[in-house]
């Protein structure tokens, strides 16, 4: 129930339960020199939370995933070009968010898409419990695009606030707020279809 617990529970930050993604810049050099083992490891430390991130952009599983493999792709043919910044996920969000918002544009059937769709989409892979499934319903559809990604990225990824406002660029403040804003409404969305707290 990772979603539940972070939407109906303010987690001690001093407490953080998610492991911190560490990546090493040395891994993309490797990468270009075709080692697959490094991209493997890559691949395995970083999937769910691009996949957080690209459905937070593109609320379709499908496209998610479709996202998902682009920006493994492009990770392995671009590694040559990585320069190294002490932001590795940053490098990678933008590969992500770029794929996705390139998708958004060839297609209209996100704005129309209903939550009854998704209802019946038994494929999300990454989100089993029942509860879960209806908050991340929910995020994707009364939140908008950056309270989504915020708190995507941090329930399902569990990045800190600090690691998010670096990855997508934001000041801290406005992460958190954002953060809290969208707490609130999927908290009020959640009362009125009476989920439990």
């Amino acid at each position: 129930m990772i979603l539940f617990c972070s939407v109906m529970d303010q987690p001690d930050p001093t407490k953080h339960k998610y492991k911190e993604i560490k990546i090493e810049e040395s891994i993309f050099k490797k990468i270009a020199e075709n080692d697959m083992a490094a991209f493997e490891k890559l691949y395995h430390l970083t999937e769910r939370s691009v996949y957080a991130y690209a459905l937070s952009i593109l609320k379709n599983h499908e496209d998610a995933m479709d996202v998902l493999q682009e920006t493994y792709l492009k990770i392995r043919g671009a590694a040559h070009l990585y320069k190294p910044m002490g932001k590795p996920m940053a490098w990678i969000f933008t590969i992500a968010r770029n794929l996705a918002m390139s998708k958004l544009r060839l297609r209209n059937k996100t704005e129309n898409m209903q939550v009854e769709d998704m209802e019946n989409d038994l494929s999300f892979s990454y989100v089993s419990d029942n509860e879960d499934k209806l908050i991340l319903q929910a995020a994707l559809s009364i939140l908008n695009i950056e309270e989504r990604e915020i708190i995507l990225l941090h329930a399902i990824s569990g990045f800190k606030h600090r690691e998010i406002a670096n990855s997508l660029g934001l000041p801290l403040a406005t992460v958190l707020s954002k953060y809290q804003r969208g707490l609130g409404k999927l908290r009020k969305h959640l009362k009125e279809l009476g989920v439990q707290e």
